[in-house]
């Protein structure tokens, strides 16, 4: 008896999202739940709704919006 088995080909899928509550993103970012709704209500933060109340945050998007580079001065006296 010989038995065969199938690979399953999980390195040509794309990564899953990983989702977050409004709550939980704001406590990654270490910021009030509030600045986390105003920064989706502004458009630099996707939020997704599952459920007519339930709404979510991809954690990369987050990563992404608070590890934003800081522009430096450039030129003019110190």
């Amino acid at each position: 008896m010989t038995s065969t088995t199938t690979k399953l080909a999980t390195d040509d899928l794309p990564p899953r999202p990983r989702w977050a509550t409004l709550s939980d993103a704001a406590g990654r970012a270490g910021v009030a739940k509030k600045t986390v709704r105003s920064w989706i209500a502004k458009g630099l933060l996707p939020g997704y709704r599952f459920g007519p109340r339930n709404v979510r945050v991809n954690l990369d998007d987050l990563d992404a919006v608070v590890a934003r580079r800081i522009p430096t001065g450039r030129g003019g006296a110190a």
